[in-house]
Order: structure tokens, then sequence, then C-alpha cells
């Protein structure tokens, strides 16, 4: 239950049809609330949902839809939104303390069956059976299933990854899109004969992991998405050729990247982008809640180039959405939230609230209509297999080995041998666990 594996016609049918797969204790100190939060053992029977949407666009959004919901009558919610990266590392002591939130934010597939697996998720099976739930994809009914049949999650928005960047800067160098690897590489060496930084990163400060997008598109685009898959849930190893072959690749174009590529956060990367001081970067579409919304007409993306054209294309889609704690002391508010925001309703609000870049899982819902979520679903609709990213396809814990690898790689490419040896073991005690 990695993620999503369909044919092309159970695809459209997942992604067009009926919703597609969709970029992060409670401590107050980190806590940038839309409201005061309450505790799961609330006697008023609040809901407290912890969001990790706290990029500016996405908070208020998050604060529009609870807002809504909070208008309905009945049972009432309360956000409080932890910095992303807080979020990240924090997660797994919310779902395990004594007095967790009722609901979070976070992702489902083999991230959230981790988590089901140590019992901590509540079961929500019934609320799939009625309302607009019921009308959503199996593709989607599969990625929200834990491994022992129980549904433990409910999405709302999935998203696309993709090479930024801003259309007039490629009209101003005098360059097109890529679709290759070797056109690739001839247009960063085209940017950097410009004086143009090519590639952004954004692996420092905090989110190391967005490295990671390098090592699935490289993996899935040369080794395939099943490979990938399977060498995330440890039925091979990152000492393999064909992870070699990853690295070597990678490595070709190592001398285009940013040299800030591993001190700066994603979001001064995107932000450096956007100041035309490098010149695209891969990364998802949740960038641009951050960003300017006068500066979004602005911005294009391309499909990560192709290198090996006998390899079927797959494309990252991670999909977004809530899960709820197995010790909340608010079981039926809980799932009356959770089915309310599955709506068509509540996603078209959080669409219009936040930069509109994601995409709704509600097969009813309305997406913003621009043309870079046209191009956005085109290329999610036409892939043959969609991953999920690296955590989602594999388990949070094992986030943190990418990040040490993908960094050390990095910074010392030449050692990527011992670098490799070192992955593997660590990744080892994660999968023996």
């Amino acid at each position: 239950m990695n993620t999503v594996n369909t044919s092309p016609t159970s695809r459209r049918h997942f992604l067009a049809g009926a919703g597609a797969v969709g970029a992060t204790a409670l401590m107050s100190g980190c806590v940038t609330s839309s409201s005061t939060g309450s505790s799961s053992q609330s006697s008023s029977g609040t809901v407290s949902l912890q969001s990790n949407l706290s990029s500016p666009q996405a908070k208020s959004a998050m604060q529009d839809l609870i807002a809504a919901y909070d208008k309905r009558g009945g049972a009432k919610a309360s956000l409080n939104t932890v910095a992303s990266e807080t979020f990240r590392t924090q997660l797994p002591t919310y779902l395990t303390s004594a007095n967790p939130p009722d609901l979070l934010t976070w992702y489902p597939g083999s991230v959230a069956d981790g988590y089901a697996r140590k019992d901590l998720l509540l079961d929500v099976s019934d609320i799939w059976q009625t309302g607009e739930l019921a009308g959503y994809s199996d593709a989607l009914k599969k990625l929200c299933t834990d491994s022992a049949g129980a549904k433990v999650f409910v999405p709302s928005s999935y998203y696309w990854w993709g090479v930024f960047y801003k259309k007039s800067n490629f009209a101003k160098w005098g360059v097109q899109e890529p679709k290759t690897w070797d056109e690739f590489v001839a247009l960063c060496k085209q940017l950097k004969a410009k004086g143009v930084t090519p590639i952004g990163l954004g692996a420092g400060g905090g989110t190391a992991w967005v490295a990671s997008a390098w090592f699935d598109y490289l993996d899935i685009r040369i080794n395939g998405a099943t490979y990938h898959r399977e060498l995330l849930a440890g039925k091979h190893s990152f000492t393999d050729p064909q992870v070699h072959k990853v690295f070597d690749k990678w490595a070709e174009v190592l001398p285009y990247f940013d040299p800030n590529g591993t001190a700066l956060a994603f979001q001064d990367a995107t932000t450096a982008m956007l100041n035309n001081r490098t010149g695209m970067m891969l990364i998802g579409t949740f960038f641009a809640d951050a960003a300017p919304k006068d500066q979004l007409d602005d911005i294009d993306f391309f499909q990560f180039p192709i290198i090996d054209p006998e390899v079927p294309v797959a494309e990252e889609g991670p999909t977004d959405g809530y899960f709820a704690s197995a010790r909340t002391r608010h079981k039926a508010q809980v799932k009356d939230l959770m089915s309310y925001l599955a709506t068509a309703e509540a996603q078209e609000i959080y669409l219009k609230g936040s930069s509109g870049t994601s995409l709704p899982t509600n097969p009813k819902a309305k997406d913003a209509g621009t043309p870079l979520v046209k191009k956005g679903r085109a290329l999610i609709e036409s892939a043959a297999d969609v991953t999920q990213f690296f955590n989602r396809d594999s388990s949070d814990a094992l986030q943190p080995t990418a990040d040490t690898a993908l960094t050390k790689f990095l910074a010392k490419p030449k050692e990527v041998t011992s670098i490799l040896t070192a992955w593997q073991r660590d990744a080892q005690k994660i999968w023996s666990q």
C-alpha cells in the first residue's frame, strides 16, 4: 500500500473522475495558532486539529476552513498551527503523548500505516460508507486503508512535483524547457554561461528532506517506480549497482547546483529563484503558498527530464489530508469534522484561501483552473505510475537516513561508495524494527 499503481484507464478514473493522489506533545513555544487550542479532553467537546500547514496562505486557508465548519452548528473545532519542520519531527511525540491532539494533518499510504500498526490511529472506516467519501475512487480508498484493512485517513488534496522556473526569466535568457536529460544538462550549461546559478536546492535549515526529491526522481527515471518502492521497503540494498547509477547520473549536474543548496531552507531557496538568483528548482507546488500571489502567473514548470525512454514514466503526486489519534475522547465529533473535510465545499474553501496550486481529492470539487494547475493535473494523469515521496513510500523513520546520506553526497560526491554503505546500515536498523 505504498502508493497508487494504476493502469492508464484506472488512473484517469482515480485522478480525473474520482480525485487523485496529492508538498510537513503540543509545544506552546512552537505553536502559531489561529485560535487557542483546546485539549482532546475538553469538556466543551471541541475537536483540536493540529496542522503543519504553516506557510502564510495555507495557514490562512485552514483558518477559513475551520471557521466555515464552526458556522455549521454542532461540533466545534480549534486549530493549532505548528511550524512545519517542528511538526515533522514532533509527530511521533504528538501521537504517543497522554493527551494527543484529536486530529492531525499528515499523509496516507505506508507512512500512515506505520502509525496504525502501533495502534496510534483511529479507525474511521464507517465514515467512508456514507456521504461524499462514499463517492471517492477505489484507488484513494486503498491508499487510505492500513495493512489490517481499516481506513485510517481522509484525503483532502494532492499536488505534483516539477522543475519550476519563472517564465519571464526563461524568455529573457532565450532558453526552452528541456524534455530529456541531455537537454537538461545543455540548459544548465547555457544558464551557467550566462552567469546564472542553474539549480536551486533548499536542503538546509531543517529541510534536508527536499534533496530526496532528486533521489526519488532519478531512481524512478532510471530503475522505475516498482524498483524504487521495493528499495524503500528493504527488498533491495542502497549498495546495489542500480542505486550507484542514480548517483552517477546525479553527479553529472552537481556542478550546476547552488553552492548554498544545503545551507538554505527550501523557503529561502524558492525566494532565491523568484528573485532571479537561481534559474530553476525541483520542488512541490506547496512552495507557492509562501510566494507572493502576484508572482504566481509568472511561474511555470517542466517535467523531470526523461533519462531512459524504455522506463515507464512515473511522477511524484503526494496526497495530503488527515488522520485522528486513537486516543481521542471525541470520536463522534472527530469523525464529523473528517467527513466535512472530505466535502467539495471544504476543499474549495481551502483552495480559494491558499495559493490554489494543489488539487482537490473530492471528485465534485473544482480546482483553481489556472494554466499551471491544468498543466500539473495533466502531468499526473498522463503518468504510467504515481509515487508519493521518499518518506511517504517508506516511513517517517527512514527519512532521516536519507537526509544524512544525501547531504553527505552533495558535500563529498566522490565518497559515494562509503556513503551508500552507511545508508544501507542505517536503513537496515529501521527495517528491522
